[in-house]
C-alpha cells in the first residue's frame, strides 16, 4: 500500500548484522506471510534513520516502531511504550549507520510543519547485545526469535484497534514481568510505558 492512502505505519528498525538488534527487521519479514489489514503500511527501515524521519512526515495518524530495546526485563519480553514526542527544535541528524529512534523523532519534529503522528514502540528485550568490538553477530538469540511470532500476533491485535481509533491504547497482553523496567537508552517518557509481556 502506498503511503498517501495508509493511515498507520509499522516500521521495523535495527541492524540485521548485530544479533538481537535485528528484531525489528525480522518482525517485518514475518509479516510478509501474515499481512496486516489495509490502511497499514509495513516497511523495514533497518538503520536508515533519515528515511524513517521523512516517512514519519507523510501524513500517518499513527506509527508503530518495532525494535529491540533493553529495559531490564527477561530476554524476549515485549513492551508497548508511548514515548514523549520531542519539540520542533534543532536536531542532530541520525547516524549514517545507526538507528536511534529518539534522534529520528527529534529530526522528524524539526523537519515537519505540523505535529508528528502518534508514535508507539513495540520493543523486545534483547539477550545478545554486541559490545561494539564485533563487526557482525549473525542471528537472533532463542528468546528473541520466539518473540518475533508473538510480536506479529500483537500487531494483528493492535493495528486494527489503532486504525479504528488512533487514540486507543491497544492491549499487548498479560504482563510477563512485574519488576519495574529500567529506562536504559529509551526516549524521555518511554520508561514505565503502558504494558509489558
Amino acid at each position: 500500500m502506498s503511503a498517501p492512502t495508509a493511515r498507520l505505519l509499522v516500521a521495523g528498525v535495527g541492524n540485521i548484522f548485530l544479533a538481537d538488534d535485528a528484531f525489528g527487521p525480522e518482525v517485518i519479514r514475518a509479516l510478509d506471510s501474515r499481512p496486516l489489514p489495509p490502511g497499514a503500511r509495513v516497511k523495514d527501515f533497518g538503520i536508515r534513520g533519515l528515511d524513517l524521519a521523512y516517512e514519519l512526515l507523510d501524513g500517518y495518524r499513527t506509527a508503530i516502531l518495532v525494535d529491540a530495546a533493553p529495559r531490564g526485563h527477561r530476554p524476549g519480553t515485549l513492551s508497548l511504550i508511548e514515548p514523549d514526542l520531542p519539540e520542533a527544535t534543532a536536531a542532530a541528524p541520525p547516524e549514517a549507520h545507526g538507528m536511534d529512534p529518539a534522534r529520528v523523532l527529534a529530526l522528524a519534529a524539526h523537519l515537519g510543519d505540523g505535529p508528528l503522528p502518534r508514535v508507539l514502540l513495540l520493543a523486545c528485550e534483547p539477550q545478545v547485545r554486541p559490545t561494539g568490538d564485533e563487526d557482525v553477530v549473525a542471528g537472533l538469540s532463542a528468546p528473541v526469535r520466539e518473540a518475533v511470532d508473538r510480536a506479529v500476533t500483537a500487531l494483528h491485535t493492535m493495528v486494527p484497534a489503532l486504525l479504528a481509533d488512533p487514540t486507543a491504547t491497544p492491549p499487548l497482553g498479560r504482563p510477563e514481568e512485574s519488576a519495574d523496567p529500567c529506562p536504559a537508552g529509551l526516549p524521555p517518557g518511554a520508561a514505565g510505558g503502558p504494558q509489558d509481556r
